[in-house]
């Protein structure tokens, strides 16, 4: 019963983590290579194959690395930043 509670918990910081990359991935004003890690980020995240801990993990690690783009917007940033600390939280 626990089990099943936190996989839905999960679940959900993972689809509200996809609609804020959504967000960016859209975002004409964001830089091309920005967008882009986004959606690999949600593609991380929407990866089947993978528990939430894994995908959630492999979403960081992409997101980590575009972090460090000198030329992110910083409203972009602190949407990023969001994400991970929502998406951080998933454990096995």
């Amino acid at each position: 019963m626990v089990r099943k509670k936190k996989a839905q918990e999960y679940e959900e910081k993972i689809q509200q983590a996809l609609m804020v990359l959504g967000q960016v991935s859209e975002d004409s004003t964001t830089p091309r290579n920005i967008r882009r890690a986004a959606k690999d980020a949600m593609g991380a995240l929407e990866s089947p194959e993978f528990t939430p801990a894994v995908r959630a993990s492999n979403a960081i690690s992409l997101l980590d690395e575009i972090l460090q783009d000198p030329n992110m917007p910083p409203y972009s940033r602190v949407k990023l930043w969001n994400v991970m600390s929502l998406i951080e939280a998933i454990k096995d």
